[in-house]
């Protein structure tokens, strides 16, 4: 995995940060699902699991369409 670190150097303007709206646009399709809007679960395996099938849940979308 490599990661990429971009330096802010416009404080004043607005500029598109690279790679940001893909990170932004996957966490706005995994919010879509009820379970993962509330933070109810009690133990965090129980909240990875929901969190993983959220993601194979919208991979299988992409994958099928």
């Amino acid at each position: 995995m490599n990661v990429e670190i971009v330096r802010r150097c416009n404080v004043g303007k607005f500029v598109v940060l690279p790679k940001r709206w893909i990170v932004e646009r996957t966490i706005a399709w995994l919010n879509r699902c009820r379970r993962l809007g509330k933070d109810w679960e009690c133990l965090n395996r129980n909240a990875l699991a929901f969190l993983r099938w959220a993601s194979v849940r919208l991979m299988l979308r992409k994958i099928c369409n």
